[in-house]
């Protein structure tokens, strides 16, 4: 995998360098769980990753992840490419046997791919956000009744 194209597009993507440095930051400490590109004419355009998020409570036979960040050049925005990213990444996870998925993104995206607002389901967020930004997808079949509680990111996010 080309690292320095899945920094090039995270820098293209978001208007500073937290997230490039982000996901620099779980690749080289080994936590992200799940990292995805997609291709175009043999040149990287999008990039997704998933890394491990922790509950109050969780049953350990259901892994919870965290989908971020998502970044997709400019110029391929609205074609498509981050809605395959995300149901490619999403698939990939259930594979893997992840129960559900949280994401912190945009309330007009994500719930085309099954994420609702967390705290319907008793998930909070650590960060100070509007709950319709913070969203939970289930992957595993009654994943969402054995997790409440807080959710905690990975020490890396605290710079985004």
């Amino acid at each position: 995998m080309d690292l320095a194209a899945i920094r090039d597009v995270n820098l293209a993507a978001f208007p500073e360098a937290a997230e490039a440095d982000l996901v620099e930051a779980l690749r080289s400490g080994g936590k992200a769980t799940i990292s995805l590109v997609a291709v175009e004419a043999g040149r990287v355009v999008g990039h997704i990753l998933f890394s491990p998020v922790t509950m109050d409570i969780n049953d350990e036979k259901d892994p919870v992840l965290g989908l971020g960040p998502m970044a997709v050049l400019p110029g391929s925005q609205g074609q498509g490419v981050g809605s395959l990213l995300v149901t490619t990444g999403l698939d990939h996870c259930r594979d893997a046997g992840v129960g559900c998925v949280v994401v912190l993104g945009h309330p007009d995206f994500y719930p085309r791919f099954g994420f609702r607002p967390a705290r319907q389901f008793g998930i909070g967020s650590e960060y100070d956000v509007a709950d319709k930004y913070f969203m939970v997808a289930e992957l595993a079949r009654g994943a969402l009744g054995r997790v409440s509680g807080t959710a905690r990111y990975e020490p890396e996010f605290a710079g985004v």
